[in-house]
């Protein structure tokens, strides 16, 4: 079953939020300590207003258990959603970098991380998860769904083109060069 997260769900989504970023965690928190990290986004998890709180996730749990996340939101909200993260970690972890590399853009609904326990990968449990993505961005009124994926990212490329994405551009993202891709609801 897929469902809005919410703040008890801290344990099980954090990690997943984590595994899906891989060493982006690292760059945008500065350390490379999984303890800090975790901390972290365990703290802005359970807060609103933010690129990476409950209220932007959903979950995908099976018998009580979440196995899978989704954190996505307004592609035109991500500097004012990414605002408290940068001034925590300036004011806590003497970080003097304002990130200004965006990943999405006005116009678009932004998949931020999708994961999946890896014990359960392969089962379709991503792919129920990016089209509830999708679903929920024409809820909210979207018609543009946007994501990056990495150009060595094979498999998560054929995954997205075979749900409808389509790669838009190239960017430049955190040092790394990424597929943009787009998924277009028809209105």
């Amino acid at each position: 079953m897929i469902r809005p997260a919410t703040p008890r769900d801290v344990e099980a989504v954090v990690p997943l939020i984590i595994q899906a970023m891989d060493k982006l965690a690292q760059k945008l928190t500065h350390t490379n300590d999984k303890e800090v990290i975790n901390k972290i986004f365990k703290h802005f998890f359970v807060q609103t207003g933010n690129q990476y709180s409950y209220e932007n996730t959903l979950v995908f749990e099976d018998e009580g258990e979440i196995i899978g996340s989704i954190n996505a939101y307004d592609g035109a909200k991500l500097l004012a959603l990414r605002k408290p993260f940068l001034t925590y970690l300036a004011e806590h972890y003497q970080t003097n970098d304002n990130s200004k590399d965006v990943e999405t853009e006005s116009g678009e609904f932004y998949l931020d991380t999708i994961s999946v326990n890896p014990l359960m990968q392969g089962k379709g449990i991503g792919k129920q998860l990016i089209k509830a993505g999708i679903a929920w961005a024409k809820q909210l009124g979207h018609y543009n769904i946007g994501l990056l994926v990495e150009q060595n990212n094979d498999r998560a490329l054929k995954l997205y083109q075979n749900i409808g994405f389509a790669i838009q551009n190239e960017k430049q993202f955190m040092g790394g060069l990424y597929h943009h891709m787009v998924f277009k609801i028809n209105c």
